[in-house]
């Protein structure tokens, strides 16, 4: 077994493999980018070494550099995680050369793999079922198009050398077809450093189900079971699990015989995962053989009690994987698991990715059905450079029903206080009727995205009562521990009731536009606003827990009260508010209406007006590129453009004002 490794990569997946390495006594050496100085896995890893700055390009996409830190720290093997150099041929060839193991399969196998097309046409030649499309190298547009209308719409254009939904793109006319080519070549250049793409067929209300396998050296390949992804979001996996609702044993071991088929025509070792569509009938078409670990294997590792990080290094040091796995064909689950991806975005917004400090964050405590991989804390800062992830939460439990009703009660303990969350989005999701029901398909969500991000349709009316009472525990305590300290604790102006002479102690408390008159103290209480009263009897606060009789019914709440946010959560749903001054004003503001602003820091990529152009509302401004996506900016309503302040290439703040309008057209 290796002594040391070198971990090329960062965030969770460097702090997870750091985890497995200091458990068998491996010592660790990450590398950072100048973004990077004080994060998570440079503070728990043995040593680290700054490689460059805080763009991937200058450092955690310079083999070289990864490779000159593993030499210098005496690194013997390499570890890619998952992203930037993981799935390069030419990296795990620069690694062989140097005399260092690369923690993944061989190049040649990546070769193979490297190309959506070249894989496709691999696995065609073994029996195995793709989609019809085309995979050729000819990418002449006038080609494309001809191939496009062959195929038939609705069809997919596809990164050939991406993945994670990068370069992607559905077409359902011709029409359609030339501008979402040029887009998805673009993205794919930015992401991938190519732009060839491949089209195939679009599948409608597909499935996405993967299997993960594993090879050794010794001739051994194995298959450990399915995972299911098919809640997705644009392409990007939002909740995975296994075992898969949808698949029977007979169905399982069908995909299960494919997927190991596929690695034996590769010669594969390591870990890797093959991706199926299935169409409602239970037709299966192989997708894709990702050359790597996968964000979501830590579901794997929950119902097999495996360590795929620990397997990696074993087959990686030349071990043979273990004869309990290679003996049997299939290997037992335990129990359901399921993972979400806890992000910095604004699902309102389109799921506009966020950056900044995070200010506060809490997770559930992790025990035997709850895991948490994150790899940042409070106080941590999510940047622009990189993927704005900030935790994954995974469940466990016997039955899938069990382990959603777990992963609620985590949803429900988890808090960020800073950049916006998608904690919100995820809690409505895992109470889905489609995904409780386990009935998703790859499009739901994007069909369906109001059921998951709109209005509730019956805010619960008591949530501000509860957010006042809690807020006027909260300051009595304030007051009484305020006194304890004092030199006079028993002076009558430091009771916590608001008594005065001549009124019965009334306070008031704003939670934002809501203002309540709140007479009473010590958790008896009662409430009055424009819209009616409500009394409060016996409100206590334990644990993070108010109780309380509210019009003589006992009802529970999550409270939590950080500065003037006070967070309820009523077991279903959370609401937010902010304690306000008693008389402040606000005022509403159209600032900014008449101009086109970056939604945060990035690059412009194109420029589609000018000054003087005349636009109609929903046309395309400009493109820009932040957080490792394009975000198109358009026009919110028809106007004639008196300025354009950006250009192709340029860097940009957030709130930085790129087109300002004049009047609208006439």
């Amino acid at each position: 077994m290796f002594e040391k490794i070198l971990i090329a990569n960062r965030g969770e997946i460097a702090c997870r493999v750091i985890r497995t390495c200091r458990r068998l006594g491996i010592q660790t050496v990450a590398v950072y980018s100048e973004a990077d100085a004080n994060a998570q896995h440079v503070r728990q890893a043995d040593f680290a070494y700054p490689i460059g700055g805080p763009r991937p390009q200058d450092s955690y996409l310079r083999g070289d550099a990864i490779i000159e830190v593993a030499k210098k720290s005496g690194a013997q093997a390499i570890h890619p995680g998952y992203g930037f150099l993981s799935e390069n041929a030419d990296f795990a060839d620069a690694c062989a050369k140097a005399g260092i193991a690369f923690i993944g399969p061989s190049a040649e196998s990546m070769r193979r793999m490297g190309s959506k097309a070249g894989a496709k046409d691999l696995m065609a030649a073994h029996g195995v079922p793709v989609v019809p499309g085309y995979t050729g190298e000819n990418q002449d547009a006038a080609l494309l198009a001809r191939e496009a209308q062959r195929i038939g719409f609705p069809l997919l254009i596809k990164a050939a050398y991406g993945g994670g939904g990068k370069g992607m793109r559905i077409v359902r006319q011709l029409g359609e077809f030339a501008a979402n080519l040029e887009s998805c070549q673009r993205e794919a250049k930015n992401a991938f450093g190519r732009d060839r793409v491949l089209l195939e067929r679009y599948i409608e209300t597909p499935r996405h189900i993967e299997f993960q396998i594993f090879g050794d050296s010794h001739g051994n390949i194995v298959h450990l079971n399915e995972r299911e992804c098919s809640a997705q979001r644009r392409y990007q996996k939002v909740l995975e699990e296994t075992p898969s609702p949808f698949l029977t044993p007979e169905l399982r071991a069908k995909m299960g015989d494919a997927a190991v088929a596929a690695g034996r025509a590769l010669g594969y070792a390591n870990a890797g995962t093959v991706e199926f569509i299935v169409g409602p009938a239970g037709d299966f078409y192989f997708m894709e053989i990702n050359t790597r670990l996968q964000v979501e294997h830590p579901v794997t590792e929950m119902v097999l009690h495996l360590d795929l990080v620990e397997l990696q290094l074993r087959v990686a040091a030349g071990e043979a994987l273990p004869g309990s796995l290679i003996r049997n064909k299939s290997v037992p689950q335990d129990g359901h698991a399921i993972e979400l991806r806890l992000y910095a975005e604004d699902p309102s917004q389109n799921f506009l990715p966020g950056s900044g400090k995070l200010r506060r964050l809490q997770l559930p405590q992790a025990d035997a059905h709850v895991r948490i991989d994150s790899g940042v804390i409070e106080g941590d800062t999510v940047t622009i450079f990189y993927d704005p992830m900030i935790a994954k939460l995974i469940a466990w439990d016997r039955t899938r029903a069990d382990a959603l009703a777990r992963m609620r009660e985590a949803l429900a303990q988890c808090d960020v206080i800073g950049p916006k969350s998608n904690i919100e989005f995820l809690e409505r999701l895992v109470r889905h009727p489609a995904v409780v029901e386990g009935r998703i398909d790859t499009g739901y969500l994007d069909r369906n995205l109001d059921e998951f991000i709109g209005a509730q349709a019956h805010p619960d009316p008591l949530a501000a009562v509860a957010a006042a009472t809690a807020w006027l525990l909260h300051e009595e305590a304030g007051v009484r521990a305020a006194a304890a300290t004092s030199p006079d604790p028993h002076s009558p102006w430091a009771r916590a009731d608001a008594f005065r002479l001549g009124h019965a102690g009334k306070r008031i408390v704003r939670l934002g536009e809501a203002e309540f008159s709140a007479f009473g103290s010590a958790g008896d209480y009662a409430f009055s606003t424009g819209d009616g009263a409500c009394t409060v009897a016996g409100a206590r606060i334990d644990g993070g827990t108010l109780s309380a009789r509210f019009d003589g019914v006992a009802r529970r709440h999550a409270v939590d009260i950080h500065g003037d946010r006070i967070a309820v959560h009523d077991g279903t749903r959370r609401r937010i508010f902010e304690c306000m001054p008693a008389f402040a004003f606000t005022r509403s503001e159209a600032a900014g209406a008449d101009n086109v602003r970056a939604p945060m820091p990035g690059r412009i990529v194109v420029v589609k007006v000018k000054a003087g152009d005349t636009v109609e509302a929903g046309q395309e401004l400009l493109v820009m590129e932040a957080m490792k996506m394009e975000l198109s900016l358009k026009a919110t309503h028809a106007a004639r453009i008196e300025a354009v302040s950006a250009t192709a290439g340029e860097f940009v703040e957030a709130d930085a004002v790129l087109v300002r309008f004049a009047e609208p057209a006439q």
